[in-house]
């Protein structure tokens, strides 16, 4: 497929830069040409802020929409994610695949700009061949990227320092809270890529998720927006694939598939003593998936929403 991600990305990134004082984000072009901007660190950034850098790291190809979300009678803020690429949109770009560490630097990259460093082996699954002459990745981090990581990032990436964009805010802040809760789709993705279904008869994507307040820190927040999508995270799928194949596959998909389900993210976390690896994969999923079959419009559904574990995470 020829759609250009970092292309339709750069694009919508324009458009970021240049809404910057209403949308409460900063600009600065870094001393190699870099653009950075700020959506939530040394900036208030917002909640649309937030749903631009979600439809940013998705390459332009899914539409990010508020919408009140109803759980078990209760109300939310939420979200509503719909993309007709999701291979692409959800892996080959939004997926925080790529962990950048350099010196006391550390941040987790999405965006499109991954499928042109192809740091990832996932990308030996998916039909991408990104070329482009300008480059965007988006940085869950507090701390704004030095112009040599920013070169060093180009390089990778085959562009010209001046030809990149990076995007960034914390997970403790509104924009960050916004662009996790986007995931939710592509965390249905991931996961069945992680079962070895191939991804790419996905044909479409829609979920719907809650909008976790913002956590008092990056640390709480983490928990709170993984919370929000392993247990109120509500995720259809259109797939071409046998019913039987459909069948097999969906119990595996949610979160309760998972021994680590039933607790805050933050306590399992804790428990894990904040490694990551020590989690079981399983637990990475929307709390409910549904898979359609494109041939015969037959439903598999599994899961469900864990309202008790939401609202002890929602609250502090």
């Amino acid at each position: 497929m020829t759609l250009s991600l970092n292309e339709r990305a750069a694009a919508l990134a324009d458009r970021l830069a240049d809404d910057a004082d209403a949308l409460r984000v900063a600009v600065e072009t870094l001393p190699g040409g870099t653009r950075l901007i700020d959506c939530g660190s040394a900036v208030p950034g917002g909640l649309e802020a937030g749903r631009r850098f979600a439809e940013i790291t998705m390459g332009g190809l899914g539409a990010v929409s508020w919408t009140p979300v109803v759980l078990d009678g209760r109300w939310f803020s939420g979200l509503t994610v719909v993309t007709d690429h999701p291979p692409l949109a959800c892996l080959g770009a939004q997926y925080a695949g790529w962990q950048i560490k350099r010196d006391d630097y550390f941040a987790m990259a999405s965006g499109p700009g991954r499928a042109l460093i192809r740091a990832e082996d996932l990308y030996d699954d998916l039909d991408v061949d990104e070329r482009a002459d300008r480059a965007v990745l988006c940085l869950e981090t507090r701390d704004a990227p030095s112009d040599e990581l920013a070169v060093s990032v180009a390089e990778r990436a085959g562009v010209a320092p001046g030809d990149l964009t990076l995007i960034f805010a914390p997970t403790a802040s509104l924009a960050g809270s916004v662009q996790v809760a986007a995931r939710v789709v592509e965390t249905a993705l991931h996961k069945l890529h992680e079962l070895d279904f191939d991804v790419r008869r996905v044909v479409s994507g829609y979920g719907t998720c809650p909008v976790p307040p913002v956590a008092a820190d990056d640390g709480a927040a983490i928990g709170r927006t993984n919370d929000a999508v392993l247990y109120g995270g509500q995720v259809e799928l259109t797939v071409d694939a046998p019913d039987d194949e459909l069948e097999a596959v969906v119990e595996r998909l949610p979160s309760s598939a998972s021994k680590d389900f039933g607790e805050p993210f933050g306590k399992v976390l804790k428990d894990a003593d904040w490694d990551f690896y020590k989690i079981d994969p399983l637990l990475f999923s929307p709390a409910e998936v549904r898979l359609v079959g494109v041939g015969s419009g037959r439903s598999f559904s599994a899961g469900g929403v864990a309202l008790e574990v939401l609202e002890r995470s929602f609250r502090g």
